[in-house]
């Protein structure tokens, strides 16, 4: 936090100073698990007070003769920064003001035993209490700035982990990999599948796939990470005797920007050709158009088999070498910045399962939020109950963000 030459505040954005992750170990975060929760807070209220007094302050200061021209065009950016959370602020003390004229009359009719009015008036509380909600959390996702790749595609890999008693793992993968195929044709991506590695019993080891769309990255980062199933196989001696077999898969998210500012050395390159395996055509086990690229310097490998050409195969590949060594760079990056924390920003993250399906209760759990979702086939179908759950997380981000925030900047002020 920094004094103005002028006399205001102007805070640093949000994520320079608290880079979060999507761990949430904090015990006390969990009572602002809504944005409206967190908007009660008596801090929140000190510091939105004090941006839209500082709003008042610049537009003031704009309308003054003695500026020079850096100073306005300095004033102007940061009224442009402050217009739309001062709107939004105010937004909300007005609906707050008629949730609390609600409350009393809702008081008031109760006292008097007026039960249809006070039904009506319940309803409306309800209705503007989901609009408080709403308004709160537009209001949080204006002061957490967007992250760099929010906007970029993804290169999205999902593999089988290991389990006793049988293809558990490889069938949830392959049911996981079509979920998240179905979720981009909800949303309206393209997903291209880069690779296919299909299990012997109609399962999957490994796949990969390009998804590209409207803010890709912001909706799938979360899902990096340990995903475990819990379910009684529907073949073999563990299906006849209802014996329930846990197994896990792995879900790995890249980001990748337009431009990949890699540079790669083709002598640090092998590339070896192969003959494509499973589904897909003619040309399979018929021609080597299958490539497999290892990055010497860093033993990274990746390959492509989706393509009957082997040029095609190739650039693909390459592409995504170079989003996995961009990856390593921006977790380099946000390791140096933070070190202290766990950052969870498309990687493996083998240590934590982040979700559990529980076949046999029908419930999915995000233990990151502690939240429980029923209808597994529901979620599985990539739609509007996936959709849900992602902006669950989404929205607990933002509020992990903000009180981190507030806490530095609580502490700077008591360290000042």
């Amino acid at each position: 936090v920094g004094l103005h030459t002028h006399g205001f505040w102007r805070p640093k954005p949000l994520l320079d100073t608290a880079r979060f992750t999507l761990s949430f170990n904090s015990r006390h975060r969990k009572k602002h698990q809504n944005s409206q929760a967190l908007w009660k807070r008596e801090a929140v209220q000190k510091y939105l007070e004090a941006l839209s007094k500082e709003y008042q302050q610049v537009s003031h200061q704009l309308s003054a003769d003695s500026l020079n021209d850096f100073e306005q065009r300095s004033l102007k950016r940061r009224c442009a920064n402050l217009s739309p959370i001062a709107a939004a602020f105010q937004e909300i003390k007005e609906a707050e003001r008629e949730v609390q004229e609600l409350e009393a009359m809702c008081t008031e009719l109760d006292s008097r035993d007026e039960k249809q009015l006070l039904q009506l008036a319940l309803e409306e509380k309800e209705s503007l209490d989901k609009k408080m909600n709403m308004l709160c959390r537009k209001l949080f996702q204006l002061l957490v700035p967007k992250e760099k790749y929010d906007g970029s595609p993804v290169i999205l890999e999902v593999t089988a982990g290991r389990t006793t008693g049988g293809d558990i793992c490889q069938q949830f993968t392959k049911e996981m990999f079509e979920m998240y195929q179905n979720y981009a044709d909800y949303k309206r991506w393209t997903f291209d599948i880069v690779n296919y590695t299909p299990a012997e019993i109609g399962g999957l080891h490994h796949a990969a796939a390009h998804i590209s769309g409207e803010n890709v990255y912001r909706h799938l980062k979360y899902e990096g990470g340990t995903h475990r199933v819990q379910r009684i196989p529907e073949t073999g001696l563990s299906s006849r005797m209802q014996r329930i077999h846990t197994g896990t898969m792995s879900v790995i998210v890249l980001p990748q920007p337009e431009e990949v500012d890699v540079k790669v050395d083709p002598k640090d390159l092998r590339i070896d050709t192969f003959r494509a395996r499973g589904a897909g055509g003619q040309h399979v086990n018929k021609t080597d158009s299958a490539v497999r690229i290892v990055h010497l310097p860093t033993g990274l490998a990746v390959e492509c088999q989706q393509e009957r050409s082997q040029q095609l195969n190739k650039e693909i590949a390459l592409r995504t070498l170079r989003a996995k060594l961009c990856q390593q760079l921006v977790e380099k990056q946000l390791s140096q910045e933070q070190s202290a924390r766990k950052l969870q920003l498309g990687t493996r993250a083998q240590s934590e399962r982040i979700r559990t399906y529980n076949f046999t209760q029908d419930r999915v759990t995000d233990h990151r939020i502690s939240y429980d979702a029923r209808n597994i086939k529901e979620i599985l179908s990539g739609k509007e109950a996936l959709d849900k759950l992602i902006n669950r997380l989404l929205e607990f981000a933002e509020i992990e963000a903000v009180t981190q925030y507030l806490e530095n900047l609580q502490a700077l002020e008591g360290g000042g």
